[in-house]
């Protein structure tokens, strides 16, 4: 189950920078409209509050500080990691 709550960079579990196209991303994520649809990594839903989330993410502005590289996809079936990946299944 994946409910992130992106907080200030010092704070965050993972460092996540925001790719443009899915091929060099290390997750395609879509983000869904309640809590109960977010399952696995790859459905976020988005908390406002990081004591309701299962993961705190900061989005840097450089590829080479982030541990995770994200696209965001416009449907759910297309949602899943491209590659294997350290972070799996810790969202």
């Amino acid at each position: 189950m994946a409910k992130i709550c992106v907080v200030a960079e010092n704070k965050a579990k993972v460092k996540a920078f925001k790719v443009d196209r899915d091929n060099k991303a290390d997750l395609l994520v879509f983000v869904v409209d309640k809590d109960i649809k977010a399952k696995g990594d790859a459905l976020w839903c988005m908390e406002e509050k990081d004591n309701k989330a299962t993961s705190t993410t900061a989005w840097v502005s450089s590829e080479n500080k982030a541990q995770l590289k994200v696209f965001f996809v416009d449907r759910e079936n297309k949602a899943k990691w491209n590659k294997p990946h350290n972070l799996q299944n810790q969202l």
